[in-house]
């Protein structure tokens, strides 16, 4: 079996792909490539290892040789799943890949905005600490997680991880319901439970249902100086709807490692606002909650896996 991994830059430094060869009789590697490239690099593959680069149906339909497309990511929407089955290839994904990195990120995220890291990252950076008539600064009120209430959209295992971990700060834990399915749930519709949450973070898909479930409407509904994370996708969240409660002090504080178009070529409003005056309570990172070492060796062990599988079912 030929294999081809066509952006294996996308997994970062200091991955071992030796999982993956030992299972293929040959394995190309390419740092990047375009769709384009992908035709010409695919030509003769039996698999394709891919993580963004787009395969789309005039693609696939041109390897008539590829059998099996392995995404080393969650998300399949750059392949065209629709031609895959039609054309019988197989697709699989790898799931929950980067649990504890990505719970260990948004902690992070909570506990900075908590202590207000941005606003007081600031005062030192401008020498307001030097000046203070006394030993500490004191001018923005913190927050103490223990005995806050965190509401969490999204169930599955990171959402999970994600309470663990709250709960361990003392922290009580609701799950909200589906968005969309509220009157099959037996949890508590977000609406309702938005006003008795200090923080709410995301962890949930993004459908027609969860697009900008956090709006301008919704936002009226949280608690004054409650604290907002999105570690799910981009446009979850109405960003600028969210920036104006910001702004205006509903919001206590906004951090997220996600935005609606990656990498944010053209700059997007979050960003700028990260050096307004006065200082916002705000955090920007670039989609690396799930990059350290450990989740990132994790995605090949985990497509080795599926390897392994698609050999099982082959005749």
């Amino acid at each position: 079996m030929k294999a081809v991994l066509l952006d294996a830059d996308s997994l970062g430094p200091n991955i071992d792909l030796s999982p993956i060869r030992e299972r293929v009789d040959t394995l190309e590697v390419y740092p990047t490539s375009t769709t384009q490239q992908a035709r010409e690099r695919l030509a003769g593959a039996d698999i394709v290892l891919v993580n963004k680069v787009v395969l789309d149906a005039e693609t696939l339909t041109s390897l008539p040789s590829l059998r099996h497309i392995c995404v080393l990511a969650t998300g399949t929407n750059n392949i065209d799943m629709t031609c895959a089955d039609k054309l019988g290839i197989r697709v699989d994904n790898v799931n929950a890949y980067g649990t504890a990195s990505v719970a260990q990120h948004t902690l992070m995220l909570m506990l900075a905005l908590a202590n207000r890291l941005p606003l007081y990252q600031r005062d030192v950076s401008e020498g307001l600490w030097g000046k203070s008539p006394f030993f500490c600064l004191m001018d923005h009120s913190t927050l103490q997680l223990e005995g806050k209430h965190l509401v969490v959209v999204g169930q599955g295992t990171l959402g999970a991880k994600v309470a663990q971990l709250a709960e361990a700060f003392g922290m009580q834990v609701t799950f909200a319901a589906r968005p969309g399915n509220e009157s099959n749930d037996s949890r508590p519709a977000l609406y309702e439970v938005l006003p008795t949450a200090d923080v709410v973070s995301l962890h949930c898909p993004l459908t027609e249902q969860t697009h900008h479930l956090i709006n301008a409407d919704i936002l009226e509904r949280f608690k004054d100086g409650a604290l907002l994370i999105n570690c799910a996708r981009g446009s979850v969240i109405d960003e600028q709807a969210a920036l104006e409660a910001l702004r205006q002090g509903k919001l206590g504080g906004l951090a997220v490692d996600v935005l609606p178009q990656e990498p944010p070529r053209e700059g997007h409003a979050l960003i700028r606002a990260l050096s307004e005056s006065p200082a916002l309570n705000l955090l920007v990172t670039p989609h690396n909650a799930w990059i350290t070492p450990e989740a990132r060796q994790n995605i090949v062990h985990l497509t080795a896996r599926n390897l392994d599988k698609a050999k099982e079912k082959t005749p």
